[in-house]
């Protein structure tokens, strides 16, 4: 047996969020084409900041390769200018130094002199003059490593790392750019870095990136109160016609839809006005024909009655006095008075009948005992029920079964089952016998009578309450029923709020279950009884 995990109970914000979701239409396209608006925004912005950031790194790398360029042809010059004098390489190199360093620093980049520069030499073992406050860890290891085997100018990113007077360090993105020459004292190759900062670059980019996503919430705020105003053009049609629809439901068939414009929306409004019309229309024909009908059965339930006595009058006399008559007279005046009894029970049903048709029928609420009104509903049947030759078996529990209810019409109810259940109940077999169950709990009271007869076929169990229905047509009523009894049960039922269900499979029989609240008033969520037997094997699907 699979277990499966409880999930944990959402938040009431969660809660409620989810379901303005699931219920607001215009909230779904706004939010969506929010989204979905934000979604590309934020992809051509992105391909607009790397287009403006790469046309930036482009122009700024061509202005500090050509400004290394002029930085390195001063050195050349300076020391080709140095060639016939009797100064030293020292004097050359501090020289070269201070000229690059001063350069550096009247153009805002910093500087660095390295050499004797010599295949796998690096700034870190020594010998380099470089701008005050540089680290000199800024130059990369690979644009160093370029000397190695080639002289050639290069250039590459980096993070420039510069520590200021008072201590404290900082670092921004940068270009470095490497050339060497030579040193004319000493015929010796020195290295010089160019250490150029992209902090204006970096500002021009984040002022873009601000203008962008100003722009992009600017135009979300504009797409999504245009999304909501297009949206309300529609959804404000679409809530009135469902305000008006729930009305009709509710009985208000006078309400209708107003109708503006010539548009899509207001040919659906003269169209629902027109469905509203006819469906008026045709539900006033059919509650006057319904009260027609009520009316007639009640007036023809009442205006037989006196010719009904009349007629019991005389055949109450022609029945005390049937032992004078010859046999044929004699039978024709007991089947007088056993239909003149059925025409009787007949009336009364329709009399009751045409009462639930009108609302006319109450309650007289009162505690009753399910397992005595078993016991009496089965000892007043006997007689039938011996002359069917069918044992009806009562099982209840020892204490009282309690509930709230009309004791007369609960009674009714059982009386209505159990004769059912004779009626349609086998005779012959080990299987022969009704079964009255009694069971209740806290909530509910319940009372299952149960046959082995002929059964229900599949889509009868709804059927069966209806009036004047029949399982078998060809099959006589043995008990002298009306064909209403199960329909004034099912009444009788409503009326106390509570089920009555009907399970049946062919050859197997039937079992119709009442259940009744404890108290009158309150809502069934469960039977103490099963509606499908014990006895009954589950089909193998």
């Amino acid at each position: 047996m699979v277990h499966l995990a409880r999930l944990p109970r959402l938040p009431e914000p969660t809660r409620r969020a989810l379901t303005f979701w699931r219920r607001s239409i215009q909230a779904r396209v706004v939010i969506s084409t929010v989204v979905l608006s934000a979604v590309v925004f934020s992809v051509v912005g992105w391909f607009l900041l790397q287009q403006t950031r790469d046309g930036l790194l482009e122009n700024r790398v061509d202005a500090v390769v050509t400004e290394a360029n002029g930085g390195t042809a001063a050195a050349r010059n300076l020391l080709d200018s140095a060639v016939g004098t009797d100064s030293d390489a020292d004097t050359q190199r501090q020289q070269l130094a201070a000229t690059i360093i001063q350069r550096g620093e009247t153009r805002g980049f910093s500087a660095v002199l390295f050499g004797p520069s010599e295949p796998g030499s690096r700034i870190t073992d020594g010998g380099a003059t470089f701008t005050p406050g540089l680290d000199t860890h800024s130059v990369p290891e690979d644009l160093q490593a370029h000397f190695d085997h080639d002289t050639s100018t290069a250039w590459t990113y980096t993070n420039i790392e510069t520590t200021d007077s008072d201590g404290s360090t900082s670092e921004e993105p940068g270009i470095v750019v490497a050339s060497q020459v030579t040193l004319p004292a000493d015929s010796e190759t020195y290295t010089l870095y160019y250490l150029f900062p992209l902090d204006e670059q970096a500002q021009t980019l984040a002022l873009v990136t601000r203008a962008l996503l100003t722009a992009a919430v600017l135009l979300l705020v504009l797409v999504a109160g245009m999304t909501w105003l297009v949206t309300r053009q529609v959804v404000t049609p679409i809530r009135l016609a469902r305000r008006v629809a729930e009305r009709l439901a509710a009985g208000q068939l006078q309400e209708r839809l107003k109708v503006a414009g010539e548009d899509d929306l207001a040919r659906l409004a003269t169209s629902f006005n027109q469905m509203a019309s006819n469906l008026q229309r045709q539900i006033r024909q059919l509650e006057e024909l319904s009260r027609v009908q009520r009316r007639f059965v009640s007036d023809v339930s009442h205006e037989l009655r006196t010719p009904l006595t009349t007629v019991r009058m005389a055949s109450d006399v022609l029945h005390d006095a049937r032992t004078d008559f010859d046999p044929v007279t004699a039978r024709a005046a007991e089947l007088l008075q056993t239909e003149l009894d059925r025409f009787e029970t007949l009336l009364a049903d329709l009399l009751e009948i045409s009462r639930f048709d009108a609302g006319a029928a109450v309650l007289e609420v009162d505690n009753l005992d399910l397992s005595a009104v078993a016991r009496r509903v089965v000892e007043a049947t006997a007689p039938l029920a011996h002359q069917r030759g069918v044992q009806v078996v009562v099982r209840a529990p020892d204490e009282p079964c309690l509930a709230e209810g009309d004791v007369r019409r609960v009674e009714r109810i059982v009386r209505n089952l159990v004769t059912n259940a004779i009626d349609h109940a086998a005779v012959d077999g080990e299987d022969a016998g009704i079964v009255v169950q009694v069971a209740g709990d806290d909530h509910a009271a319940a009372i299952a009578v149960r046959d082995h007869g002929i059964g229900l076929a599949p889509g009868e169990s709804s059927m069966v309450f209806n009036r004047f229905w029949r399982a078998d047509p060809a099959r006589a009523r043995t008990s002298g029923g009306t064909g209403l009894g199960l329909s004034i049960a099912l009444e009788d039922t409503h009326l106390h709020g509570g089920w009555l269900q009907a399970w049946g499979r062919p050859g197997e029989g039937a079992q119709f279950r009442l259940t009744l609240p404890r108290h009158a008033g309150s809502v069934l969520r469960h039977s103490p009884l099963p509606l499908v037997p014990a006895d009954v094997a589950e089909p193998v699907s």
